[in-house]
């Protein structure tokens, strides 16, 4: 019988965040209400202002620092709970240090520090609690895996990311079923009474044939309380990627097309977001060229820019700028994609790449309309007609503008071959499938985070 106690990953994600909302809220008004000297005057709406840039503040620090991201939480609990520690003071120190900034009060020392200091402590207190508690709570659901004879070569890998290479997904899978015509009932009834069965996952390429045993089963399944998914719904939930592998043959089913009336919205809202990010970001490249353009005299002899073609939207190729990383006529060889630890960067081409400075040109780009600021990473077309080869659903990311970020740069690691370039496609066509604001907005925290902490690039 399937346990029905089994929590998914929103709601222990929403029971946490309920708990530190709580925990915070706490906090800030003790901050409002006693640390700040008001000198007996009125100021009610300053204190509503503090306390709501207080929860802004705890939001975009929490999230950009990944807070809450469950997956991919630290297996040593005291790493865990330093984390939780150092993130909460630097939110209880930033909130002093903007209210000090922008209204410069006073503060009741004791109890500024009791803000400071109790704030990081009772979240840690709690998140002990919510890591105690959920030892007793069911949180991983007990996959069976359905596969049929065209996703039988593909098994392990699989179930291998079903369970989780690299992160959390709080599903194991404990059996898994062949679906042919061959498939005994029996034997399915066992996999499933035995190991406790929570939930399926399918993977076949034609969801049409399956037998009447197997479609009932389905059904008492569901009436049990397990949930039934398909793989790609899965893949998609957990990893925010489309398994391009998935073995579906419908493009239309990868590449649902939502509603007209939205994409109208969608692309006025999108204009005016990426035109506020193009001014912002090209306020910031003129600024720092002249920086660039000195120490290039003396740490990186040659061209301040190189330009390149890359392949853009429809598939018309256009040129990119970048700020030279690398040695010059680094590709006399010819065409390679840039490796970790590539031997062709120079000392101060490693700088320029690891504060993401030598993308700043490509802003060009996007002021003359081949890029928007958030899209697909442009590729160069000898690497697109491999890629094109390997996979028949490459030139769908051509269907939109490529951008200076993107969701499979903040998701990804630096693509070091056409293997990596796949995986990268995967969260292509989630963000071309799922383009929102939302989701652009997410993409520019992640891209910060990116930049502080040399992630996904």
């Amino acid at each position: 019988m399937a346990n029905k106690s089994i929590l998914n990953t929103l709601e222990r994600k929403s029971i946490l965040l309920i708990g530190d909302l709580f925990l915070i809220g706490f906090s800030l008004k003790n901050f409002v209400l006693q640390a700040i000297d008001y000198q007996d005057e009125d100021f009610t709406a300053t204190k509503i202002s503090i306390f709501l840039i207080g929860v802004i503040s705890y939001f975009v620090i929490s999230y950009v620092l990944d807070l809450y991201n469950l997956e991919k939480i630290p297996k040593s609990l005291s790493v865990s709970i330093l984390r939780v520690f150092t993130i909460v003071t630097l939110f209880t120190v930033s909130q002093f240090v903007i209210t000090t900034i922008i209204f410069d009060f006073a503060y009741w020392r004791i109890h500024l520090l009791v803000f400071l200091v109790f704030c990081p402590i009772q979240l840690v207190l709690w998140r002990l609690l919510f890591n105690y508690v959920f030892k007793f709570v069911p949180t991983t659901k007990r996959v069976l895996y359905l596969y049929d004879e065209t996703t039988k070569n593909s098994l392990e890998r699989n179930i291998g990311l079903i369970n989780g290479n690299d992160s959390e997904t709080y599903h194991k899978v404990v059996a898994s079923h062949l679906n042919d015509e061959f498939s005994d009932s029996a034997e399915l009834m066992e996999k499933i009474e035995q190991n406790q069965v929570s939930s399926w996952i399918i993977n076949t390429r034609n969801y049409n044939h399956f037998s009447k045993f197997m479609e009932a089963e389905m059904v008492n399944s569901i009436l049990r309380g397990e949930d039934i998914v398909s793989y790609t719904s899965f893949y998609e939930s957990v990893y925010e990627a489309l398994p391009i592998d998935s073995h579906n043959d419908s493009i239309y089913e990868i590449l649902q097309l939502k509603n007209r009336k939205i994409r109208y919205i969608q692309s006025i809202a999108g204009f005016v977001f990426n035109f506020t990010l193009t001014l912002v970001t090209g306020i910031a490249f003129f600024m720092v060229t002249p920086f660039v353009m000195f120490l290039n005299v003396f740490f990186n002899r040659g061209p301040l820019f190189y330009t390149q073609l890359r392949v853009g939207k429809y598939g018309k190729e256009y040129k990119i700028y970048k700020f030279r990383s690398m040695v010059v006529n680094a590709e006399k060889q010819g065409a390679q994609m840039a490796q970790k630890n590539d031997a062709r960067i120079t000392k101060f081409g490693k700088i320029l790449r690891k504060f993401r400075v030598d993308e700043l040109p490509q802003i060009l780009s996007v002021i003359k309309g081949d890029m928007v600021f958030i899209g697909p990473r442009p590729e160069r077309k000898v690497f697109v007609e491999k890629l094109k080869k390997v996979t028949p659903f490459y030139d769908t990311r051509h269907l939109v503008k490529p951008g200076v970020t993107g969701w499979a740069q903040v998701k990804y690691k630096y693509g070091e071959n056409l293997e990596d370039s796949i995986r990268k496609l995967e969260y292509d066509l989630y963000y071309i499938k799922n383009k929102s604001i939302l989701l652009d907005i997410r993409i520019i925290f992640k891209t910060v985070t990116t930049v502080l902490f040399s992630r996904g690039i």
